[in-house]
C-alpha cells in the first residue's frame, strides 16, 4: 500500500471514531431524562407491606416532616400500634428525636403511641444498632421502616444486614421533597443527594464486607453512653440507646 493510502485510509478511521463519539453523546444527551430517572429508581424501595410492631422513622427528617407524615398515614391506617421518633443527640439535654416525636402527634397519632429513642449515633448503621437494641428489649420482630425515598433502598440493605432475618424488615418511603426522583438533576438539592447516596452505598458494601464498626457498636451495647438529659416536666417519656459517639 503507497503512503498516501494509508495515510487517506487513517484519516477516514479518525473520521468514523470522531462522528462515532458525536453520534454517542448526543444519544446520551437525547435519552439523559430516562437514564437519570432509572439512575434515582435504583435507590429507591417500597416493599408490601404487613402488620407490624412498630413503625420506625429514622433519623434527620426535612424541615416538612415528609417521613412524620408517611408514619403518621401509615399508623391510621393501623400497619402498626407504635411510631417510634429516631434521632441523634445534638446536645447532652437534646436531641432530634424529641423534635421528631412532635409530628406524628400533630398529625394525628396520640402522644401514648409516640416513642422517642434518643442516641449518639452517627450512621444509618448505628442508627440500625440502636433500634435493634430497642426491639430486643421490647420483643419486637416486626419493622416498618420509614425514610426519605431515595435513602430507602440503603436504609433497608443495611437494617436487613445488622438485624439478621429474624426480624422482618419492611421499608415505607416517603416523598422528598428536596428530592424529585423524575427531575433531581435539574435542582441542586436533588443533584447533591443523589450523589450523597451513591457515594454511601460504596461505604455501605465496605462496611457489611469488613464489619468496620461491629466492634465498637456490640461495647457501646454492653456498656451505652448516657447523655445528660435535661427534660421539661411536661415532655414526654423517651429512650436513650447507647451508640458509638461520632467521630
Amino acid at each position: 500500500m503507497k503512503p498516501r493510502q494509508r495515510q487517506r485510509g487513517g484519516l477516514f478511521g479518525r473520521v468514523l471514531t470522531a462522528l462515532f463519539v458525536v453520534v454517542t453523546l448526543f444519544s446520551l444527551y437525547l435519552l439523559r431524562a430516562p437514564i437519570l430517572r432509572s439512575a434515582a429508581g435504583m435507590l429507591m424501595v417500597e416493599d408490601e407491606l404487613q402488620p407490624a410492631d412498630a413503625i420506625v422513622i429514622l433519623g434527620d427528617d426535612n424541615f416538612k416532616a415528609d417521613r412524620a407524615t408517611r408514619a403518621a398515614e401509615l399508623f391510621q391506617a393501623r400497619w402498626a400500634p407504635v411510631v417510634v421518633a429516631s434521632g441523634r443527640y445534638i446536645r447532652s439535654y437534646a436531641s432530634i428525636a424529641d423534635l421528631m416525636a412532635r409530628d406524628p402527634a400533630e398529625r394525628g397519632v396520640a402522644a401514648e403511641h409516640v416513642v422517642p429513642l434518643r442516641h449518639t449515633a452517627g450512621s444509618t448503621r448505628e442508627e440500625a444498632r440502636a433500634i435493634g437494641r430497642l426491639a430486643h428489649e421490647r420483643r419486637w420482630r416486626r419493622l416498618i421502616l420509614v425514610t426519605s425515598s431515595y435513602h430507602s433502598r440503603r436504609a433497608r440493605y443495611v437494617f436487613r444486614d445488622v438485624l439478621g432475618s429474624e426480624m422482618d424488615i419492611r421499608v415505607a418511603p416517603a416523598v422528598d421533597v428536596s428530592f424529585d426522583p423524575h427531575s433531581w438533576w435539574q435542582a441542586r438539592e436533588g443533584r447533591k443527594l443523589f450523589l450523597r447516596e451513591s457515594l454511601a452505598w460504596l461505604l455501605a458494601w465496605w462496611e457489611a464486607f469488613t464489619n468496620e464498626g461491629d466492634e465498637e457498636s456490640q461495647q457501646s451495647a454492653i456498656a451505652p453512653r448516657e447523655p445528660v438529659a435535661v427534660r421539661s416536666p411536661d415532655a414526654r417519656p423517651a429512650i436513650d440507646a447507647g451508640c458509638a459517639p461520632v467521630v
